[in-house]
């Protein structure tokens, strides 16, 4: 994380490179970081971080005739406000104009915005406040969910919910990308019950009356779950395995934690899970060279592991849930062989690996210390 530290303009000279998924793990690591070292330098990392990202991408790129904030609030204002207008992704190249045509391999490395990579930061932002008892973080992340709600979600012409952007443009104004992510409306649920349960947890007994200052995202959790009745969830992406695994461990916190009342959601999760992971593992895929594989993918999925690992199996009811929990546990080992392999420096050294990392480098970080990101 010192070398990311550098390499990326967090600390020293080098230019800055913030990208909004990779920094919203590398917060979580140094939160993770703080809490095994008690050290203060690495609290500091992480809240310049989220002050990097918010000056960052939520303002205009430097090569955009366009400038200050994203959401177009004026200077004191957007400091205030800085997720109100959501957060560029960080790409290399400039979002597509109006005029040009779609090329579905060059939008890939053109800028805008991505929802899950938003619900990333929103996470990020809850676990900032979450270590340090600070509301603001949770207000900023729940300004986040509800521009980026009002903005990616799409109506017909009858006002009826039918789907989800999977990428917009830097000011929201304009879909870049249409189609729906699987996992978007899911992200979305599972991002808004947390901050719903965050915000109301951090705010003061003294003064329940302060949670009415920030939205408590009703009508957003209220449409994700319509978008998320005939989902489905099943994946052979390791990435997007962990990230349901993610989710079982986050909404059993949430159970645990705040009484949240989900059980038919855990159990839809839990199915997907299963299904997927037993997929994936009879595939054998981790026997391949390193030139054929993508570290963060497999990371992601080692992380949704980590988080099993953690679960309280009393907040999964017994009509199978529990049987899915107890199956899904058998491929725990997995998590380590992926960690053992990408910890070995000679597989570091790899065009596989380099060519992505940043990326690559916070998300083996966070998977051998989970507790910054998963909270426990």
């Amino acid at each position: 994380m010192d070398e990311f530290a550098v390499a990326t303009g967090l600390t020293g000279t080098a230019p800055l490179r913030r990208y909004l998924w990779t920094d919203a793990f590398a917060v979580c690591n140094y939160l993770g970081l703080y809490r095994e070292s008690g050290e203060g330098r690495d609290l500091d990392l992480a809240l310049r971080l989220v002050d990097q990202v918010h000056h960052t991408l939520g303002r205009h790129r430097p090569d955009d005739s366009r400038e200050g904030w994203i959401s177009g609030l004026a200077e004191e204002e957007g400091e205030r406000h800085p997720t109100r207008g959501g957060l560029r992704i960080g790409k290399s190249l400039p979002e597509r104009g109006v005029d040009q045509p779609f090329d579905p391999h060059l939008e890939w490395d053109r800028d805008g915005q991505y929802f899950h990579y938003l619900t990333q930061w929103m996470h990020a932002l809850h676990r900032v406040g979450q270590e340090l008892g600070q509301p603001v973080f949770h207000h900023w992340a729940i300004e986040l969910a509800v521009a980026a709600h009002a903005r990616f979600t799409r109506s017909d012409s009858r006002g009826a919910l039918r789907g989800m952007a999977w990428k917009m443009s830097i000011d929201l104004s304009r879909p870049l990308v249409p189609s729906m992510g699987q996992h978007d409306p899911l992200d979305a649920l599972l991002s808004y019950l947390e901050l719903q349960a965050g915000a109301i947890a951090a705010t003061p007994a003294t003064s329940p009356a302060a949670a009415t200052d920030c939205p408590l995202l009703e009508n957003e959790i209220a449409e994700a779950k319509a978008l998320c009745e005939h989902g489905e969830w099943a994946t052979d992406d390791p990435l997007g395995i962990g990230a349901l695994l993610t989710g079982v461990f986050r909404l059993a916190d949430m159970i645990t934690r705040h009484g949240i009342v989900e059980a038919r959601l855990m159990g839809r999760l839990l199915a997907a899970a299963r299904l997927s992971l037993e997929a994936y593992a009879h595939g054998n895929p981790l026997t391949g060279p390193v030139e054929s594989r993508l570290a963060f993918r497999e990371l992601g999925l080692a992380i949704g592991l980590h988080a099993l690992e953690r679960i309280d199996a009393s907040s999964v009811r017994e009509d199978g849930g529990r049987e899915a929990l107890t199956v899904l546990t058998n491929y725990l080992p997995i998590a380590r062989r992926i960690d053992d392999f990408w910890s070995d420096p000679a597989h570091r050294r790899n065009p596989s690996w380099t060519a992505h990392q940043d990326i690559n480098t916070v998300m083996l970080v966070t998977s051998l210390v989970p507790a910054g990101y998963l909270g426990r």
